[in-house]
């Protein structure tokens, strides 16, 4: 394999491991963050620290992980920025609204940048071990580049299209289904409880005849469990993915009438103090809603 420079822009709890996960397999990482502390920690792990921004668009390909549009609006689509990478392409890897990787698309093809979404499936610890399932779409010449990167960091690449629109498209469908799946599975434990059966026991056998997999299995038992922390997904992160889907369903005329519910319960889980837990905690919503202990 050839060792690829890259700039990597975003070292929260995804970045870090994905950043780690381009140096493990021999590439050459220059890493940014707002914040230096986990700068120092990739710096430790054979990184280097990148002067600034211009300094992370300076390497042949660069990699963002931000945590959502208005961080990428305001860091990473400036035109004097743009104007003055070297990056031949940039691959954006947050879940970001359909008009932003539009926007995105648009603005980097006037600087002669290719542009690709490739937003991902995985908590952290599987950004960390490369396991990730990665959402593509961009122009086929400029995947064809970053295959390697994406590769790096994943186990799976899903390609969706040659707009990087589409795999925006296919984060936020993906999100908005999870986030019915968790509400769902609180409702459901919510029902079992107030009549008498476990929570517990109840996911237990759904996720081992009706509903196996990871998504029912992992959060079923933090619902049943009402095991909130530590945070693997922040619950605000939730109530953003929820509202892209809204706005996404309204800007194509698609009904989604379980959207508001799910955007009012996150909320509902926000005013009760809830910012610091894991989206799951919407649960406690339902069982507010049911006169149980929250």
């Amino acid at each position: 394999m050839t060792a690829m420079d890259v700039g990597f822009v975003g070292l929260g709890a995804m970045g870090r491991g994905m950043a780690g996960s381009l140096l493990a397999a021999g590439h050459r990482v220059r890493v940014w963050n707002r914040s230096p502390g986990a700068v120092g920690e990739l710096v430790a792990q054979g990184a280097t620290a990148a002067a600034g921004l211009p300094d992370a668009f300076a390497a042949d390909f660069v990699v963002s992980m931000l945590a959502d549009d208005a961080a990428v609006d305001a860091l990473l689509l400036d035109p004097a920025l743009l104007a003055g990478a070297r990056a031949s392409v940039h691959v954006n890897m947050a879940t970001v609204s359909i008009g932003l990787a539009e926007r995105a698309t648009a603005l980097h093809a006037e600087h002669g940048i290719g542009y690709v979404a490739a937003p991902v499936l995985g908590r952290p610890g599987v950004a960390a071990s490369g396991e990730l399932n990665i959402l593509a779409a961009g122009e086929a010449a400029a995947l064809a580049q970053v295959e390697p990167l994406l590769t790096a960091m994943g186990r799976r690449t899903w390609h969706f299209g040659d707009r990087p629109a589409q795999a925006a498209t296919a984060k936020i469908s993906t999100n908005f289904l999870l986030a019915c799946a968790i509400e769902s599975l609180a409702e459901a434990c919510s029902l079992a409880d107030a009549n008498g059966v476990r929570p517990t026991d109840l996911v237990e056998m759904l996720t081992g005849t009706l509903f196996p997999g990871p998504v029912y299995s992992g959060y079923g038992s933090m619902v049943a469990e009402r095991r909130y922390e530590p945070a693997g997904f922040r619950l605000p992160l939730g109530l953003k993915d929820v509202g892209l889907a809204l706005t996404a369903g309204a800007g194509a005329n698609v009904p989604l009438p379980f959207g508001s519910v799910l955007r009012d319960a996150f909320l509902d889980a926000l005013a009760h103090g809830d910012g610091d837990k894991d989206w799951a905690a919407v649960a406690a919503v339902a069982r507010r809603r049911a006169g149980l202990p929250a």
